[in-house]
């Protein structure tokens, strides 16, 4: 198991410090992940459950909190083949919970004693709460303008909490200098972060039967979400338990839109795309993402789509999904205005099995 870049193929053992090539690019994992034989999964109602597909060794004490297994339901009764999955319900209130615990448990094997990570607030607030379950020091980064509930949150856990003036890219900035000393559990660079994120894409398949679903719909800012669903179904694809891929769609706020931008103008890369409003989506809000490239390529493998919503549309979306009985945050309720879009631009076709993911709580934000 070794890391690969994924610009220029370098490769690195490793290590505790390591979280992205000397060339300047994010890191690959490369592991020989197993699935387990036949779709057979053990009883532990976590992600856990697909231990053998997580590149951490069998002897090793798990960091865990009891996150993944998230409701998958129909958004109502009226679209059954429209489905949500609850990732909301998490234990910190978000996917990334799924990211913290396999990232976590790999630092703690490390020996890793002290932590550093910046987040516009849900991955704050779950790094601290697995760094807190693995007695590990952690110091978060976030931006001035984080909600307060987040922030709350995060210095509940016990987290040495740094604010940064300005925009989220400015946080990232900040971080950096303590990461040459101190490794640094990022969401966004560190690989082991999407061997968590991937689970999503084996419950959605187990949840449905084992089977794949025809399209899956998710907020994306630097990308966790949208490249471990990839990873995910691919490993299942590569062993025959799913034949075809889903459909990869996207959906970024319109005031901060560089994946949609590279994918309407078909460019060959993502460029920078400076945020000059604000919007409710602040989980999101993501000028450059770190792996821009990989997430074209994702769209590309599996036929995928991105739009856009702007706050009109998230603040509709938010009411719509609240009526059901589903409290998110609005970077959870841009997926509803996007389920529309796509219905209406005739990439989602009536039949079609879609599976739309709501990846935050509403209790902690500002709105």
């Amino acid at each position: 198991m070794h890391y690969q870049c994924a610009k220029c193929n370098n490769t690195y053992q490793i290590s505790p410090l390591r979280y992205k090539c000397d060339c300047g690019s994010a890191l690959n994992l490369i592991a020989d992940s197993r699935i387990l034989p036949n779709a057979q999964v053990p009883a532990a109602m976590s992600l856990w459950r697909y231990r053998e597909a997580l590149p951490i060794d069998a002897d090793t004490d798990i960091v865990t909190l009891g996150e993944g297994m998230t409701p998958l339901v129909p958004i109502d009764v009226d679209t059954p083949e429209h489905f949500v999955k609850l990732d909301y319900l998490c234990p910190t209130g978000s996917y990334k919970d799924r990211g913290a615990s396999v990232l976590l448990t790999h630092l703690k094997a490390l020996g890793v004693e002290k932590i550093v990570e910046d987040s516009s607030g849900n991955a704050g607030a779950a790094i601290a709460a697995y760094s807190a379950r693995a007695g590990i020091h952690c110091t978060i980064y976030c931006p001035e303008s984080t909600s307060q509930g987040k922030l709350k949150q995060i210095s509940a856990y016990g987290a040495e909490l740094k604010l940064v003036p300005g925009n989220r890219m400015a946080t990232t900035e900040a971080v950096k200098l303590a990461a040459e000393t101190t490794c640094y559990a990022s969401h966004n660079w560190h690989p082991f972060f999407l061997e968590g994120t991937k689970t999503l894409a084996y419950e959605i398949v187990e949840q449905l039967g084992w089977r794949a679903p025809t399209h899956v719909i998710c907020p994306v800012g630097f990308g966790s979400i949208y490249l471990g669903l990839f990873i995910g179904f691919r490993e299942l694809q590569a062993q025959g338990i799913i034949v075809n891929m889903p459909r990869l769609l996207g959906v970024q706020p319109d005031v901060c839109c560089p994946i949609y931008n590279a994918y309407v103008n078909k460019t060959e890369a993502v460029s920078r795309m400076l945020q000059v409003d604000k919007t409710l989506a602040e989980g999101i809000t993501a000028e450059l993402p770190i792996r821009g490239q990989l997430i074209l390529e994702a769209i590309r493998a599996t036929n995928g789509a991105f739009t856009t919503v702007d706050d009109t549309d998230i603040k509709t979306g938010f009411a719509i999904l609240a009526a059901k009985g589903m409290y998110v945050e609005p970077t959870s309720a841009v997926v509803v205005k996007a389920y529309q879009k796509f219905l209406q631009a005739g990439i989602i076709i009536s039949g079609d099995q879609v599976v739309s993911i709501l990846t935050g709580i509403g209790l902690k934000a500002n709105f």
